[in-house]
């Protein structure tokens, strides 16, 4: 995936997440892109310590899947650290 393809796909996985999370009508645009992103770091990294498989990232489900759940993740902590 190109540059472009991140940001869209970490704009639409920061989103969703944010929306889960209840955190949507704090972030704006750039900072959904900036979770998506990050969040898609994070879930492929745990999803490779805790699967025995690789992730390819690409325009598929189960990487959207994953980009949500490391940015659902990166939420909760940033949020815990937020809160104290």
């Amino acid at each position: 995936m190109g540059p472009l393809s991140w940001i869209i796909f970490g704009a639409l996985a920061g989103w969703v997440a944010s929306i889960f999370m209840g955190t949507n009508k704090r972030q704006g645009c750039l900072m959904n892109i900036i979770v998506g992103v990050v969040g898609a770091v994070i879930g492929g990294f745990l999803i490779e310590f805790l699967t025995p498989s690789e992730v390819a990232f690409g325009w598929n489900l189960r990487s959207f899947v994953v980009a949500v759940f490391g940015a659902i993740v990166f939420l909760a902590v940033t949020g815990m650290f937020r809160r104290r």
